[in-house]
């Protein structure tokens, strides 16, 4: 009888590349044929090794080091219903403030055995629509998103397809399935009571043109009416937001009108452009301009003069959208499905 290696090696070329069911892929039967054993055997060897002998074990295991082949765990979670993956959807990969909640959300997720799935959804829905019609055909044991607008198919689609959803970064009392965030309206009205407090009175915003960051706009306006306050100025940028559309946006609220005492900026990245365009026109922060940024990153302690932000707990958004999945997953009830994290207002030099 022909050794292993030796069958192998005498496969004809056409017969080995119609074994790969013309994809390239190397298959299981690839590595039975390599290993000397029936394709049976070898799905034994890597789903039950209990099943088969160490020898037996040993030989599938050479085989795959040796072609590389991947085991198809959709097919195998078939039986099961257990994929061990969580999809999780973000606005944008360049937006540094959701990375604590990706971060933390791995990591957490990977301590009790699942692997994350990441996908850039966009700031408009038809991109969102796409990636979660893909997701759910691959029936994920769980799926994460930003936000809490969605069109009516995808939450249809999410509502029938029965996979635990955890809806983050907003808030809202009626839920896809789980929801772990703050309220974007709360932190509009929180930012112009701070700057009024403060003694700020021509209060003005630059912000993202993104729906979370115009509800936030809008309760500002709104606070700063109820105040008394003349109507809040508002340059509306593109996003996702970038340190030169901060930039451009104060210039916009100094070409005319009203000149600003303090800014609300929707994004940490858009005050830093705020502040950077004040001190090339003269402007001195804060004792001219008093400014506010969003999601208190990294860099926003280390400024000069140290940045006034909301500080959003992403990691702990994170840590909990992982445990409502894993505990539907395994089959524990969720009895409090709605987790508002809060924020807060962290005072420094530049307000």
């Amino acid at each position: 009888m022909d050794t292993p290696e030796r069958a192998a090696d005498e496969l004809p070329e056409p017969r080995a590349r119609r074994s790969r069911r013309g994809s390239g892929a190397v298959t299981l039967h690839d590595v039975a044929r390599l290993a000397g054993v029936a394709p049976i055997t070898a799905s034994r060897a890597l789903n039950s090794p209990g099943l088969v002998s160490a020898e037996v074990r040993r030989k599938v295991a050479d085989a795959v080091a040796r072609t590389g082949y991947v085991p198809n765990l959709l097919a195998g979670g078939l039986a099961s219903t257990r994929s061990r993956l969580v999809a999780a959807l973000v606005p944008t990969l360049s937006g540094t403030v959701f990375l604590p909640s990706v971060q933390a959300l791995t990591e957490a997720l990977a301590a009790q055995g699942y692997q994350l799935m990441l996908g850039q959804s966009g700031y408009t829905g038809h991109r969102e629509d796409a990636l979660i019609e893909a997701i759910v055909g691959r029936r994920p044991d769980g799926i994460v998103l930003t936000g809490i607008l969605h069109s009516p198919e995808g939450r249809r689609r999410l509502l029938a397809s029965g996979i635990p959803v955890v809806e983050t970064w907003d808030l809202t009392p009626t839920p896809i399935d789980m929801l772990v965030g703050f309220s974007h309206l709360e932190v509009g009205r929180a930012v112009a009571l701070f700057l009024h407090a403060r003694g700020r009175r021509r209060l003005a915003i630059v912000t993202g043109d993104d729906e979370r960051a115009l509800r936030r706009c809008e309760a500002f306006q709104a606070t700063a009416r109820a105040l008394g306050l003349a109507e809040a100025r508002v340059a509306r940028v593109s996003a996702p937001t970038t340190l030169r559309s901060g930039r451009t946006g104060l210039a916009e609220l100094l070409a005319g009108g009203t000149v600003p005492d303090a800014v609300f900026c929707s994004s940490d990245l858009l005050a830093l452009g705020v502040m950077t365009e004040a001190r090339v026109r003269g402007r001195a922060v804060p004792d001219d301009l008093a400014v506010v940024g969003f999601g208190d990153l990294d860099f926003a302690a280390d400024l000069v003069p140290a940045l006034t932000t909301v500080q959003i707990k992403g990691a702990a958004i994170g840590r909990q959208a992982a445990q409502f999945i894993v505990d539907r997953a395994e089959g524990r009830e969720v009895v409090e499905r709605v987790v508002d994290i809060g924020f807060s207002v962290v005072e420094r030099d530049s307000a």
